[in-house]
């Protein structure tokens, strides 16, 4: 370890002189340092690191709302850096993707910024989502599936394969999902019965990032994965997922309910349950009553997976699908379960007989799947005591039940463990009330902190509110032609905000026979990244969906009007819907308690496309109408701070 590596950023006596310490530096950093290299004083980004400086030496959970251009990182990144090492244990920080972790951590990214300029060393290390990295043990039984080799992609897998030290899945980005499952890691694999335990991708991952001193750049899904598991994995004698940590700090914090949720859940892949069978009919040998159940699982995943669709609430806006759940469903879910409890009790033996005849990581991860299975059909058949969430995964079709209270389980493994704890996001509150979130969480007495962005917005954004109080005013055909004068007016430069794919092909069925002397983008007709590339490269286009109401980018020219066509309320989402009925149960409105506040915090996010760094320059039009509705303040609320706001009657 180096000289530098060691020494304590700033000199403090004691404990107790600590925090005086850091916030004297932190000071000196911000309005002496980082201005000799360029940086301008932002009073919004020093006040935000002061107060989770102050949160972090208090252990307290903190909730940091900065807005955009307030340069969060830096706050936050300064205070995690010194107390790491007044802790002598590294501080985690956990991000909503892996975008986000490469720009906190990469070779040009902020911590590597703030390393040069304070000229110090910081040793801060990624630990990615497990299923990026490979699986050595599954490679070597998918190797004869890539051995086409007129295949260009097969042909381009195994020279990857051999040659990666690594085993990223970003190493080879064109691969497609269908391939990936085959290699690549996933929850059910037993790591520890593994001929490639100790030396496979994975483990050589998490032995980069175990010894970290200053930082741990996680994502989501890992901090959630370990924090659920960790007490259980440190009794049954393992090494936690992330080593052992002072403090936490949740990027996009707003985002961290339904990747915890997942984490602590289970899932059902119907596919995964026909991949077993196949297994289970290619075993040598194999006794006539392992087969014959083979036959009764077959049937039992069908029929529970057809019943299952059947009873799906559609609703496109939504990822994850609700469940109308009866008796019939539930009594395939029991079936479908002592099948499954029944074939483990048959492979188990199977195992014991002819264990020479069947790969044992194989056999292990169909067991494990299995057992996954069942606990997740085991909780479900109970649904009924109400203490679990249940949906169908509209991309993959998978089934998932998850813990109602997500707030109890925080409180448990988190909030009491003394450890403090910063949620930052520029979007946790509604006109710096944070009681929505904080409800979510099961959160007490968190300290809070706001400051709005950094940039003139005054001078940089106009709003415009639809105050009709005809009601042809938000008809779609009235709506339609106040979009076309507006996308004309603005000569494209426009991101459209829609509620639905189906709305966005209603927008692009009625645009069809209008000529426009820019080209629209439509979300139904293109990979959503290709999408934002070409919008943001090609000045003068329009971009048009339902899904960009946040993680898109887009400074400059190429966008100068945002168009909120409807307003963002919350769809039928599984999550959503057991926040309106617990709300109703304590007697209190599910508008006011969850709805409002969705819509909100999903507004905010929209309206913070337009400005991305103290040049742009733009307008925001609301196309429903607003005054004098039940949740005008809401959406005044979530609107650029500082922004002139202009009433706009639509008539024709």
């Amino acid at each position: 370890m180096s000289v530098l590596q060691k020494a304590k950023l700033f000199n403090y006596n004691n404990k107790e002189d600590f925090p005086v310490k850091l916030t004297q530096w932190i000071g000196e950093v911000f309005y002496d340092i980082l201005p000799e290299h360029g940086y301008e004083v932002r009073e919004e980004q020093i006040y935000t690191a002061f107060q989770m400086a102050e949160a972090v030496c208090k252990k307290k959970v903190h909730l940091a709302e900065a807005g955009l251009g307030t340069g969060k990182t830096f706050a936050y990144l300064l205070t995690a850096i010194a107390y790491a090492r007044f802790s002598g244990k590294p501080v985690v920080i956990a991000c909503a993707s892996t975008a986000l972790q490469e720009q906190i951590s990469g070779p040009k990214g902020d911590i590597a910024t703030l390393s040069r300029i304070l000229g110090i060393e910081i040793d801060a290390r990624m630990a990615k989502d497990p299923h990026q990295y490979v699986c050595d043990a599954r490679v070597d039984e998918a190797r004869s599936l890539f051995s086409d080799k007129s295949n260009k992609m097969h042909n381009e897998m195994n020279q990857w394969l051999e040659q990666t030290h690594k085993g990223e899945r970003s190493e080879m980005p064109l691969v497609p999902d269908r391939l990936w499952k085959l290699i690549g890691w996933d929850t059910t694999i037993n790591c520890d019965h593994c001929t490639s335990r100790g030396y496979c991708k994975l483990v050589k991952a998490r032995d980069h990032y175990r010894p970290a001193r200053d930082l741990i750049i996680a994502d989501h899904e890992i901090f959630f994965e370990d924090l659920w598991i960790r007490e259980t994995r440190i009794m049954e004698g393992l090494l936690p997922i992330l080593p052992s940590y002072c403090a936490v700090i949740l990027d996009e914090g707003h985002k961290v309910i339904v990747p915890a949720s997942m984490q602590a859940g289970q899932n059902i892949i119907e596919d995964d349950m026909e991949n077993i069978i196949l297994f289970i009919e290619q075993i040598q040998d194999a006794r006539e009553s392992l087969i014959s159940l083979t036959l009764v699982l077959e049937e039992a995943n069908a029929d529970f997976f057809s019943k299952l669709n059947r009873r799906l609430i559609a609703d496109e806006r939504c990822e994850r699908l609700s469940i109308r759940v009866d008796e019939t469903l539930l009594k395939a879910a029991d079936i479908f379960h002592k099948v499954l409890e029944q074939m483990l009790f048959e492979l188990q033996i199977e195992q014991e007989l002819y264990l020479e005849s069947m790969s044992e990581s194989l056999l292990l991860t169909c067991e494990n799947q299995i057992e996954r299975a069942m606990m997740a059909l085991s909780r479900f058949c109970r649904s009924s005591s109400r203490d679990v969430v249940t949906w169908v995964d509209q991309m993959d079709g998978s089934f998932w039940v998850v813990p109602r209270n997500i707030g109890k389980m925080f409180h448990h493994h988190l909030f009491a463990k003394g450890l403090p704890v910063v949620f930052t996001s520029a979007t946790l509150s509604n006109k710096s009330d944070f009681s929505y979130f904080t409800r979510m969480l099961g959160l007490k007495r968190p300290s809070t902190s706001t400051v709005e962005s950094s940039f003139d917005l005054e001078n940089q954004v106009v709003v415009y509110l639809n105050e009709s109080v005809n009601e042809e005013a938000i008809l779609f055909s009235h709506k339609i032609k106040e979009l076309i004068s507006l996308l004309k007016q603005n000569e494209g430069r426009t991101l459209v905000l829609t509620n639905s794919l189906e709305e966005v092909r209603k927008i692009r069925k009625t645009l069809e026979d209008v000529e426009f002397p820019f080209e629209i983008l439509w979300e139904d007709q293109g990979e959503r990244g290709y999408l934002v590339r070409k919008f943001r490269e090609e000045v003068s286009t329009v971009l048009v969906g339902a899904s960009f109401w946040e993680g898109i980018d887009v400074p400059g020219e190429s966008l100068s009007q945002v168009i909120v066509w409807q307003l963002p309320f919350p769809s039928l989402d599984p999550l959503v819907e057991e926040q309106r009925k617990e709300a109703k149960e304590a007697g209190l409105d599910s508008m006011e308690m969850v709805d409002y506040p969705e819509m909100g915090l999903k507004l905010k996010q929209g309206c913070g496309r337009l400005i991305r760094t103290k040049d742009d320059k733009g307008s925001i039009m609301i196309m429903e109408p607003v005054k004098g509705m039940p949740w005008e303040q809401v959406v005044l609320g979530a609107l650029p701070m500082g922004a002139r706001i202009i009433g706009k009657q639509i008539t024709f």
